[in-house]
């Protein structure tokens, strides 16, 4: 039996299944330390601005790309039969610390306004020399928010860069990418593993690790898909989570070794099945972040690029339909060509949006803080106008994690999630809705 929940749909509006974990922790205080410099309020974006998928603003088709069915034979003959999420989250040997264990300077780039209801973080050790990038959980994966019985998050980094720099990534020799499988099957003790994202090579006699900063990053059904980086012509790559390998010797090197089968020294590696390939042509655009939306019929992964806080455009979002044929689930839709085209474009005067989330009408921007060691503004923006989170302190719009991260909604239990830094946290959506319509409508 896969160790997966079975894809259901259920009625939209139905009642949450269980209470939210906790109340708003105890963080404010040391989140609110806010300085001067950023009291100004930033420019409102105004209004999203609808653009025909059709025009050269809004078209974006991506180009789908299946990895030989003979090179994963090949390559699970010589490495093992794969494994699921489940024989990875039994092996979870590292624990996540609470809030109230984490270090001030780690708490103090959590949102102010919302405050978090719950917050962990990894351990310094554990990622020294890694940037944090995106997260997703199996709210995504199911809508029942479990994966065969299981709540779990994806949480993904990147080998080398710096720390909530550009979008761009670390340079090909730094690379490396790699998701921490989370058991969040007990709210007071996550527990989790690692596990390194491959590209198969040479028939499937081989593998490669995905040079990437996973800036964004959706779990949908039994597939993975994560975005790539700046010069590489895929824009996703896809993982099939019904398909993780176990790599055979521990050692710092990637793919065939002597004696077996290494995964920079991590258990498991998931080799890619898929991708999807942007146009040919100089300056086409490519997603940096991604969401999933379950608000859609059918769901949908939505889609934002980035651009510089001093860029001369505007950013620009898509929605891509995912599939409903069962022989193609977590895979996006495509036409008889095997083209993904979106369905919905639009352009935001929101710029350096490192996370894009999209719910019933409204899209939310999470946008990077302006200053090193500052906080940076949740946006939520339809066709009428937007609105920003406000401070109460001193009514800044600089009150969304420092450090700022993806953004995923988990549907069951209205949660959104995001990292920041070394910190996972979650925010009711009800809650940063309250706080967005207390704000004023620009």
């Amino acid at each position: 039996m896969k160790q997966r929940g079975r894809h259901r749909r259920r009625r939209r509006g139905r009642a949450l299944r269980g209470a939210l974990a906790g109340t708003a922790l105890a963080l404010t205080a040391a989140a609110t330390m806010i300085s001067a410099s950023q009291a100004t309020v930033a420019d409102a974006p105004g209004a999203l601005k609808p653009v025909s998928v059709s025009a050269e603003a809004g078209r974006l088709p991506l180009a789908e790309h299946r990895v030989p069915a003979p090179w994963l034979d090949r390559l699970a003959s010589k490495m093992g039969r794969p494994v699921g999420v489940r024989t990875v989250l039994d092996s979870a040997d590292r624990t996540l610390r609470n809030a109230a264990g984490c270090p001030a300077a780690e708490k103090h780039t959590l949102p102010v306004e919302p405050a978090a209801t719950r917050a962990y973080c990894f351990g310094g050790a554990d990622t020294r020399g890694w940037r944090p990038g995106a997260v997703t959980t199996s709210g995504d994966a199911d809508d029942d928010g479990r994966w065969g019985g299981n709540r779990v998050i994806l949480s993904g980094w990147t080998r080398g860069g710096t720390e909530g720099g550009s979008m761009d990534g670390p340079a090909p020799e730094q690379g490396l990418a790699k998701v921490a499988f989370v058991d969040a099957n007990a709210p007071d003790r996550l527990r989790y593993t690692w596990a390194l994202l491959a590209v198969p090579v040479d028939g499937g006699r081989d593998y490669r690790g995905l040079v990437s900063p996973l800036s964004g990053m959706v779990w949908y059904q039994d597939k993975l898909l994560v975005t790539t980086r700046e010069g590489d012509r895929d824009a996703l790559y896809v993982y099939d989570m019904d398909r993780i390998q176990r790599a055979t010797v521990d050692s710092g090197a990637v793919g065939r070794v002597r004696g077996g089968w290494a995964a920079y020294g991590y258990r498991y590696v998931l080799p890619a099945v898929a991708s999807y390939a942007l146009p040919g042509g100089d300056d086409v655009p490519r997603p940096a972040a991604v969401s999933l939306d379950r608000s859609t019929s059918p769901d949908s992964l939505v889609a934002s690029e980035w651009v510089p806080a001093d860029g001369d455009r505007r950013t620009r979002l898509w929605r891509y339909p995912l599939s409903r044929d069962p022989a193609r689930s977590g895979l996006l839709a495509t036409d008889p060509s095997g083209h993904a085209d979106p369905v919905e474009a639009y352009e935001s005067k929101t710029t350096d949006v490192r996370g894009v989330l999209a719910y019933r009408s409204g899209w939310y921007l999470d946008r990077a803080a302006g200053t090193p060691g500052g906080h940076g503004t949740l946006w939520r923006q339809d066709t009428e106008g937007a609105r920003a989170t406000e401070c109460a302190t001193d009514e800044t719009r600089h009150c969304w994690s420092g450090r700022s991260g993806s953004l995923s909604y988990w549907e069951e239990t209205g949660e959104l999630w995001s990292q920041s830094g070394r910190t996972l946290f979650a925010v009711p959506l009800a809650s940063a809705d309250r706080a967005l319509d207390r704000s004023t409508d620009e």
